[in-house]
């Protein structure tokens, strides 16, 4: 049987550390698209895990969307992958003190895509 290989995918993430709620979706595309969504997110220093059945799942998703539950521990390992690469550490998910909720403040992008040809 001769398949057709499929199409890389690249799935762009979002999550705004003290903006409750989960990560969002906010680019996505197969072939030429998902490779100049890797491309900008290389020229932006943004964290790229490779991931195709992450990457398959997200692609389902409309942009701007909430990652849904189910994906919530798969997303939170691209998440905590793109805080190594950054040489960070997530801030602790709340606190009382004005200081820290400052210093919370972080945005994080992350990017999950199958295997480019």
């Amino acid at each position: 049987m001769n398949e057709r290989p499929k199409p890389p995918i690249a799935v762009a993430l979002h999550y705004n550390v003290n903006g409750g709620g989960a990560p969002r979706v906010v680019a996505k595309g197969a072939g030429q698209i998902a490779e100049k969504i890797v491309e900008t997110a290389r020229e932006h220093n943004v964290p790229l895990q490779e991931d195709a059945a992450l990457a398959g799942a997200l692609s389902k998703l409309d942009i701007g969307r909430e990652i849904p539950k189910e994906l919530y521990v798969a997303v939170a390992h691209v998440l905590a992958f793109a805080w190594s690469i950054a040489g960070k550490s997530p801030p602790p998910a709340s606190s009382s003190r004005p200081e820290d909720q400052t210093s919370q403040t972080a945005r994080l992008p992350a990017l999950s895509y199958s295997r480019f040809s």
